[in-house]
């Protein structure tokens, strides 16, 4: 399993991205809807030569879209973290790539952990499937990440350059994660 992208939530994405620029010094592009969940995202490319391929998406709840009939992924519908990223944006989890879903899913059960059912959704050209929990719950039994398997490609495939890259990160209690940016190293952790 690779680190894929790290997840920040958000009361509002303007908020997210006002977010972005403050802390890490760049604004991230638009990333698009997702219809499942009812939310919508910027994304920025942090890809470095530990971890290639990797992104930080900015998420949340879309006010224009109807409610998804279900719970919405990363615990976004709980009023406990409503109420923290009313507070400000915040690191809220990360999402692991594997080549099988269905594989990793099947090992983890048989460890006791329930990663969820696969899902598939698509967007433009990128079309993938996603480990979901029915209570849209995050995993945070050793920092366990939510799962993707992606199809041919990738969001890094277009996303730009930036100027922010992943140097490190610790998912063990919780999550931390160390970015090299213009305005200088940051360190960020897991919000409940």
């Amino acid at each position: 399993m690779d680190m894929d992208h790290l997840v920040v939530g958000a009361a509002t994405l303007d908020d997210g991205v006002a977010w972005c620029e403050r802390t890490l010094g760049v604004r991230p592009v638009p990333g698009g809807k997702h219809a499942l969940m009812g939310t919508h995202n910027a994304v920025l490319n942090t890809s470095s030569a530990t971890h290639p391929r990797c992104y930080l998406e900015i998420i949340a709840i879309d006010p224009e879209a109807p409610p998804p009939g279900r719970a919405r992924w990363f615990d976004l519908d709980l009023p406990a973290l409503r109420e923290r990223l009313a507070q400000g944006p915040g690191l809220i989890h990360w999402v692991a790539r594997v080549p099988s879903l269905e594989a990793t899913l099947a090992q983890w059960r048989s460890e006791g952990v329930d990663g969820g059912q696969p899902v598939a959704a698509s967007r433009g050209l990128l079309s993938w499937q996603i480990a979901l929990r029915e209570d849209g719950r995050r995993l945070r039994r050793e920092g366990l990440p939510m799962l993707i398997e992606w199809g041919d490609r990738h969001p890094c495939d277009a996303l730009p350059d930036s100027p922010v890259s992943l140097k490190a990160f610790e998912a063990r209690d919780g999550l931390r994660v160390w970015l090299d940016t213009p305005l200088g190293e940051r360190m960020l952790e897991v919000i409940g």
